[in-house]
């Protein structure tokens, strides 16, 4: 695997053989020096790297001079694989695969819905590791760990529950694409063996979690139940009272970015 340092559109391969897919990645190179945290964007489930956010991230990155890393989980935008083939376990394999491939030095993560559990299983796996980037930061964008087994399976109506069972999925109404939302036994099962809301998480760095209280999809509860579990870190929640699922308005843009950028600030001054 090559190291991709430059700005533009590359792809790696994650896996072997028949489990072989290509993983999209576009980056941009720092410009200010190699020791300023590179911003890594970790999107939601059936999300992708041309969304809203990714993209005024990228515009936040060449304003502040840093690295930016941007990429599609496989059955996702532009990469390859199936998107029913999609665990967390497989989904955080790709992601430290990229990580691996572009060799930042010290990262900030920044992880919507999804991305947000990818992030913090990610910090756990980085951690196990001898070397490695330096986690400076943490910015969860209505984070939905553990949402297999917190959100959705306490949910599930008998039809959903029998559909698991014989067919191995449900489908269930999807608010942003006219294509249902699919979930899978092995996404489910999987996700149990993924689970960080069952003890404390220790991330090393600061976190900073923004949530909407009008979330039809991730209760602001969950957030306030992730604070707990991160009982050693410096932890800032920003709640923000008419705030849906996305926070894509201009309002909540500008609060992400005043979160990476305060991040960055705090990071230079400890440097």
């Amino acid at each position: 695997m090559g190291k991709i340092t430059a700005t533009g559109t590359a792809s790696i391969t994650v896996g072997t053989g028949a489990d072989a897919r290509e993983i999209a990645i576009i980056t941009r190179a720092a410009a200010k020096g190699p020791d300023r945290p590179a911003l890594i964007w970790l999107g939601g489930y059936r999300s992708d790297m041309t969304g809203t956010k990714a993209v005024v991230l990228d515009a936040l990155a060449e304003r502040l001079g840093s690295a930016y890393i941007r990429f599609d989980y496989s059955g996702h935008g532009a990469s390859g694989g199936e998107f029913r083939d999609g665990t967390i376990s497989r989904w955080l394999e790709e992601t430290i695969a990229v990580i691996d491939a572009t060799t930042p030095k010290s990262v900030i993560l920044v992880g919507s819905s999804m991305g947000g559990w990818i992030a913090l299983r990610l910090v756990q796996e980085l951690g196990k590791r001898a070397a490695g980037p330096k986690i400076a930061g943490l910015v969860l964008i209505a984070p939905a760990p553990d949402f297999t087994s917190e959100l959705i399976e306490p949910e599930l109506t008998d039809k959903e529950r029998q559909s698991l069972a014989e067919r191995g999925y449900f489908e269930e109404h999807s608010e942003y694409s006219p294509e249902p939302n699919i979930y899978t036994r092995a996404l489910m099962e999987d996700g149990k063996d993924n689970r960080v809301l069952s003890g404390i998480i220790e991330t090393g760095c600061p976190v900073h979690i923004l949530q909407g209280m009008a979330d039809p999809d991730v209760p602001y509860s969950h957030a306030l139940k992730l604070m707990e579990f991160l009982p050693s870190d410096d932890v800032v929640l920003t709640l923000i009272r008419d705030g849906d699922h996305r926070l894509s308005r201009p309002q909540d843009l500008e609060k992400m970015e005043a979160a990476v950028a305060s991040l960055l600030i705090d990071d230079e001054k400890l440097g």
